[in-house]
């Protein structure tokens, strides 16, 4: 352990001496940083899919679209846009300000610590490095060793792309973890469960390191007695049953009416089929679940249930059936406690505000899907619940859209990424006030110097004091300045067709 904090403590003063001497502050230092790590995506492709079999039996059309290429196209866009980003931000100018440049500048962090995840062990290293790199820091990566396969291929190929001086990886068990976490940082992004995630944020505590924490929870799937109950089990079982369930924004279980549910199975048993065929375990699509603690993890939420769709499994291939449980109750294990998983539980509930209610009562969710054909429904529990997604009819798609915030709000997460919200994550929003004619201005500032005067207090009271906005003259003068406007444009007109005729 003694050495293992050692280690710890080198690395993180190499990349923080790296950072002290500008090796990634530069606009061109972070576009050759992106650049390198671009190359080591596109080279070691297949490398990276190989992996990810190994770990997860991952099927190839999953570890391209939502590891690999998301990855790759997550580089380009930081790439294509990082100058934009760079650029100061202004503002609008109060009367404080008058005469003033006022913007916000991003600067860099310094040393940030990222510790991947398993179930996407490619993407959940990668996409949160690529923020960090764009936003000019150095970094230390630790991508989980829960999938091993994937995190001793990084080991291999970071050194050889990556400058090692300002971005280290480092492997290993929650020992590695813990000796990282005693260091100061000046940013920690964590991805796993919420009770890890409690552990990290009390580590950061120590130091006032702020972190991101990009967790999980429950995240339930409604479906409303007036929508297509096809459509929405289609895409509630492709989301569901996608990486075998080990999604963090995968719905967790279905809300829907007891007159429904047998309707709902029907589809659902449909959908599987359709899907993985007569048996799943013989599909080339269905993953295994990663090991066998979480094998039997999950196993164990089953006991006492009533199972309606699948319910098979073999420890010996990690293999556990896409299964369906019905009559669900929420004192059930399985109902309280993400399963992360091929389990998919039906729980009845009769009206849309009982939902809501139930929703809320509840640990914030990651997401909420909501299906209906009645869009009221669909904006009745957007804005009456509380989650960090939301969905209206699709589920699980948020996540690749790159101009959405991905994160949670109170357990299932804080702060969010992707795209320029990851660069974002990763950057101090600094406050700036330049005054170029400071020798001109003095006049005015002199009034906010001492000895204070009854006369000095009126004037700055009426120059600071705002007005409560009045509408109705608001538009008044909207609609004068419209009418001024087709005036002024008549005149011109009139003008021009005098001068043609001349």
């Amino acid at each position: 352990m003694a050495d293992i904090g050692v280690d710890a403590k080198m690395m993180v003063e190499k990349c923080r001496r790296a950072f002290d001497e500008g090796k990634t502050r530069s606009y061109e230092a972070r576009i050759q940083h992106l650049q390198n790590l671009l190359r080591m995506i596109a080279e070691n492709k297949k490398a990276f899919v190989d992996a990810m079999y190994k770990d997860l039996r991952k099927p190839e059309f999953e570890s391209v679209t939502f590891e690999v290429d998301f990855g790759y196209n997550e580089c380009i866009l930081a790439i294509n846009e990082l100058q934009q980003w760079m650029k100061p931000e202004k503002v609008a100018i109060p009367m404080a300000g008058v005469g003033k440049q006022c913007f916000i500048n991003r600067d860099p962090l310094g040393l940030v610590l990222i510790i991947g995840a398993w179930n996407y062990p490619f993407q959940l290293p990668i996409h949160p490095l690529i923020g960090a790199i764009a936003a000019g820091n150095t970094a230390i990566i630790k991508p989980s060793e829960v999938s091993p396969a994937t995190a001793q291929l990084f080991e291999e190929l970071f050194p050889k792309y990556m400058d090692t001086s300002c971005f280290q990886l480092v492997t290993g068990d929650a020992v590695v973890t813990t000796a990282l976490l005693e260091q100061r940082f000046d940013h920690i992004f964590f991805t796993g469960s919420t009770s890890i995630g409690k552990i990290v944020q009390m580590a950061a505590a120590k130091h006032l390191t702020p972190v991101t924490l990009e967790l999980g929870g429950k995240c339930p799937f409604y479906i409303d007695s007036n929508c297509d109950i096809d459509v929405a089990v289609h895409r509630v079982a492709s989301s569901k049953f996608y990486n075998a369930g080990q999604t963090c924004i995968a719905p967790d279980f279905i809300i829907c009416r007891k007159d429904q549910t047998d309707r709902v199975v029907s589809c659902l048993r449909k959908a599987v089929k359709e899907f993985f065929g007569e048996n799943p375990k013989n599909s080339r699509d269905y993953g295994r679940v990663v090991n066998a603690r979480h094998f039997k993890r999950i196993c164990a939420l089953l006991d006492g249930q009533e199972i309606e769709i699948g319910g098979e499994s073999d420890e010996d291939d990690l293999y556990i059936a896409p299964t369906v449980i019905i009559n669900a109750k929420d004192t059930d294990g399985i109902m309280q406690e993400e399963i992360f998983g091929p389990l998919l539980p039906i729980f009845n509930l009769e009206t849309p505000e009982e939902a809501i209610r139930f929703i809320n009562s509840r640990e914030k969710p990651l997401a909420l899907y909501v299906f209906s054909s009645n869009m009221r429904v669909i904006d009745q529990f957007r804005n009456q619940t509380s989650s960090g997604m939301f969905c209206g009819n699709e589920c699980m798609v948020q996540g690749g859209v790159e101009t959405l915030p991905f994160g949670g709000i109170g357990h299932s997460g804080t702060g969010n990424y992707h795209g320029k919200f990851t660069f974002e994550t990763f950057s101090h929003r600094k406050a700036c006030m330049v005054d170029p004619m400071y020798t001109v201005s003095e006049l005015a500032r002199r009034v906010f110097y001492a000895p204070y005067t009854d006369r000095k207090t009126a004037i700055i009271s009426w120059i600071l004091r705002k007005k409560p906005k009045n509408r109705t003259m608001s538009f008044f003068f909207q609609v004068t300045g419209l009418v001024v406007l087709l005036a002024v444009l008549y005149k011109v007109i009139h003008w021009v067709k005098g001068c043609m005729r001349k």
